[in-house]
């Protein structure tokens, strides 16, 4: 692996060597496999969005210490000790996405569900985070998601799906997990679903050594009302839940737990599979 210096001078960016990218890539075959088993029809979403899409999902009031976004450069010069001044710059229009799963809400956008919906997609995350410790906590990761849109029982359906399957799969694969009620970002503190959440977590996060390398997520029908998504029977907002993979988290995990060895990781993950 090489380490590429974040502007705050961490290793918040690594390019995976041969062997870490065959794990990687392992790892989401995987992931996608379970999706498509259960039905799931797999989209391509782009590594950005206008600003005003993800504005609908209250990227920038709830967590805009995470945000990163971009814009076309006014200057013809070089950047000046690794940055361009804001100066330089015209503005910023393209958001970059911090979670995988906004590109599936947006595909339906404005659309009606016939049936209970699953779908998968992978795609680059990206987050300023406070600190950035290599692979465990990058400033750019892949992470692949299956997410369900439909009735709300749909939606719990997947979720005890993909949790026992993520269970199995660590275990298997020797990797002890601890199941973590977690909060939701999706949610602003004064909302009534920000209460429910505190009665009832939504959001559950399987942590190994400290480390989220999933989750699982019930957003219920917050970004069916936010993209306008309805059932055509009901004419209801749909709801919604995903399943989550942070790919290079779970390679990091896997490593460590095999002291630096990435061929025995990738052979916990066959074994996984199996």
């Amino acid at each position: 692996m090489t380490r590429l210096t974040g502007v705050d001078g961490s290793p918040a960016l690594a390019i995976l060597d041969p062997r870490e990218t065959a794990v990687v890539r392992e790892l989401d075959r995987t992931f996608r496999g379970w999706a498509v088993q259960a039905g799931a029809a797999e989209i391509s979403a782009p590594p950005l969005y206008p600003v005003t899409d993800l504005e609908k999902f209250d990227v920038y009031l709830n967590f805009p210490q995470l945000a990163l976004v971009a814009g076309p450069i006014e200057a013809t010069g070089k950047p000046v000790d690794g940055r361009f001044a804001p100066t330089d710059m015209r503005e910023a229009a393209y958001g970059l996405p911090h979670a995988t799963c906004f590109g599936a809400y947006l595909y339906h956008e404005g659309g009606l569900l016939d049936q209970d919906t699953l779908v998968t997609l992978v795609n680059r995350c990206f987050r300023n985070e406070e600190r950035h410790t290599g692979l465990r906590r990058l400033a750019s990761f892949q992470m692949r998601e299956i997410v369900a849109l439909g009735t709300f029982a749909h939606t719990q359906r997947t979720i005890t799906r993909f949790t026992e399957r993520i269970e199995q799969f660590a275990a298997a694969a020797g990797l002890r997990l601890d199941m973590v009620a977690a909060s939701d970002p999706f949610f602003t503190p004064d909302d009534s679903r920000a209460l429910l959440q505190r009665l009832s977590p939504v959001k559950y996060e399987f942590h190994h050594d400290g480390l989220a390398i999933a989750s699982v997520n019930t957003h219920r029908n917050f970004f069916g009302e936010r993209c306008d998504i309805r059932l055509r029977d009901s004419g209801e907002h749909a709801y919604t839940s995903c399943v989550a993979f942070g790919l290079e988290r779970w390679l990091a995990v896997l490593v460590d737990q095999h002291d630096g060895d990435v061929d025995a990781a990738h052979a916990a993950v066959q074994r996984g599979n199996t």
